[in-house]
């Protein structure tokens, strides 16, 4: 099979623990180079995953003429930067979510990527699974009737020394944990926002550490979501929660966002309760695979440059709420 050639621009820890791996097992993927600012930890990605290059400096890998494309987890304040820099040198681009710190950002680089002719892609790896399939497919095939009511909720532990606890890196919760359930609504409701209200608690470095947002939308169908950065330091806790209501009957899943394995959700209906039970794959070997057939064989990125500035334009009007 035909590969593509990537670069990973970056060595955090979501690429180390989640993404390369996933990428390993996509098979139309070839890990070609990764760049570091320190040579000795670029150099140890290449060793422990088997990269063909490791390049100190995000620079030299871009201008290398042999990646194709790029995957980018660096802190979300440097996505603008280096989505455009690696878009203008042909690049196709994977940015880990949020792709931008609003909705002018998020657009200024899809522009880009069109003036070069190549593909940027969002990277919510939930989004490609079955599971998410599975349950748009029910509502579709009105299983609990008109959908009315959606709530989903992202709770983490707090963390000690995170990037995700400074303002100047976009951090907080709704940059980092927010930005899934608004998708998540969002991928179930075929509608605009038409009210938004929002409230956070904020943490002494001028991150909201909790935030809270109800939203109605065009159709009449009504949301809600709550995040947090709260639950007990240096655990693995974690609060995951979809509710969808309908008119005649609910669904109800506790499963985490990005979690792979055998996985289900409740439907509950006057008729009883289905149990959905789905296999799901290593999530982020989807979305690099789905990337790789955009550019290989045309297909269109699953999560489209619509679907993202709709989203980032549903997080500024939450931003504004709450006046972050």
């Amino acid at each position: 099979m035909e590969k593509v050639k990537w670069g990973v621009l970056g060595t955090a820890n979501i690429a180390r623990g989640c993404t390369i791996p996933g990428m390993k097992l996509a098979d139309n993927c070839e890990l070609y180079a990764i760049a570091g600012r320190n040579a000795e930890k670029a150099e140890a990605f290449r060793e422990e995953f088997g990269f063909k290059k490791a390049y100190t400096g995000y620079d030299a890998l871009i201008e290398d003429p042999d990646v194709q494309a790029v995957y980018i987890p660096l802190p979300n304040n440097l996505h603008l930067k280096w989505v455009k820099a690696a878009l203008n040198k042909g690049k196709h681009v994977l940015c880990e979510k949020p792709l931008a710190l609003n909705a002018s950002d998020a657009r200024e680089m899809f522009d880009t990527a069109r003036e070069n002719n190549v593909f940027l892609m969002e990277a919510y790896a939930y989004l490609h699974t079955p599971y998410i399939q599975s349950l748009k497919k029910d509502l579709a095939d009105g299983i609990i009737g008109d959908v009315d009511y959606i709530e989903s909720a992202f709770v983490t532990q707090g963390y000690k020394e995170d990037i995700r606890l400074y303002k100047d890196q976009g951090g907080g919760a709704m940059y980092d944990l927010g930005c899934y359930c608004t998708t998540m609504i969002l991928s179930m409701i075929d509608s605009k926002p038409a009210f938004v209200k929002a409230s956070a608690e904020y943490s002494d470095l001028g991150v909201d550490l909790m935030t809270s947002a109800i939203i109605r939308f065009e159709n009449g169908v009504r949301a809600s979501f709550n995040v947090g950065m709260i639950l007990g330091k240096d655990t693995n806790a974690r609060f995951d929660r979809l509710y969808i209501h309908g008119s005649k009957g609910c669904i109800r899943s506790d499963v985490e966002y990005n979690q792979a394995g055998d996985i289900s959700y409740n439907i509950f209906t006057d008729n009883g309760v289905i149990e959905r039970k789905i296999s799901v794959p290593q999530n982020y070997s989807l979305e690099t695979a789905q990337l790789g057939r955009c550019i290989l064989n045309g297909e269109s990125p699953h999560v489209s440059s619509d679907f993202s500035i709709k989203n980032a334009e549903l997080m500024d009007q939450v931003f504004k709420e709450i006046g972050y």
